[in-house]
């Protein structure tokens, strides 16, 4: 699933992405991403009623791992204009970028890594479906005679 994404235009992820937040529960979701959007590919509203939040996002399609300084750049984009921030990615996140979207006293950003988003595709049902299957084995021995 991965390698299908990474094959995906810009564009066309920041659309998978709104349709990712729109199945999960956002009432509404714009995206923006287009030169001199100031760092912010979209934002949604997810209600959880009685509360509703904004939320910005961001997509980056990397392959490789996205680090603590792409979350500041993210965060610098979002400050004073919401309080809730989501990056998703086709990548990995550092372990000083988990750390950096957490840190206290700043807004948290929220992290989809590639591996969560492939599970967030196979749980919604969009590009992919799953299949059980069921084996069946049969132990003749405790049917002969003893």
């Amino acid at each position: 699933m991965l390698e299908i994404l990474q094959t995906m235009p810009p564009d066309s992820f920041e659309r998978i992405s709104q349709r990712i937040l729109r199945e999960s529960g956002f009432v509404t979701v714009e995206v923006r991403g287009k030169s001199g959007d100031g760092g912010i590919d979209g934002i949604g509203v997810l209600r959880i009623n009685p509360l509703s939040f904004q939320v910005f996002f961001q997509c980056k399609r990397y392959k490789g791992t996205v680090s603590a300084g792409v979350i500041r750049d993210f965060r610098g984009a979002m400050v004073g204009r919401t309080d809730k921030g989501l990056l998703i990615t086709m990548g990995r996140f550092t372990p000083d970028a988990t750390r950096e979207a957490t840190r206290d006293g700043v807004p948290p950003i929220d992290l989809i890594d590639g591996d969560q988003l492939c599970n967030i595709l196979k749980d919604l049902g969009l590009g992919m479906t799953t299949e059980t299957v069921e084996e069946v084995r049969v132990h003749a021995e405790i049917f002969r005679d003893n």
